[in-house]
């Protein structure tokens, strides 16, 4: 492993020390997971950038022809609150 020394201020690094210690994590635990969380995130953005721009409309079109034209399932519904 390799060390690496952030800067945070006092309000923030209290608040992650809280939510560490509840979820029963060591600090460094807890800053490895959210950084490997950040990556993946913005990874997952990067390949679906790079999806869509390889994207073709004609393509789209066609698998929405292939989708019956039914009501959906009472399941499938979203109701609204009164």
């Amino acid at each position: 492993m390799s060390e690496i020394t952030v800067h945070l201020p006092e309000s923030l690094q209290r608040s992650i020390e809280i939510l560490a210690e509840k979820e029963g994590y060591s600090v460094d635990q807890f800053l490895a997971s959210a950084a490997a969380e950040k990556m993946a995130a913005l990874r997952t953005l990067e390949y679906l950038r790079g999806e869509a721009a390889g994207a073709r409309r004609e393509d789209f079109e066609r698998y929405l022809a292939a989708v019956p034209d039914e009501k959906p399932h009472d399941t499938d519904r979203v109701f609204e609150n009164p």
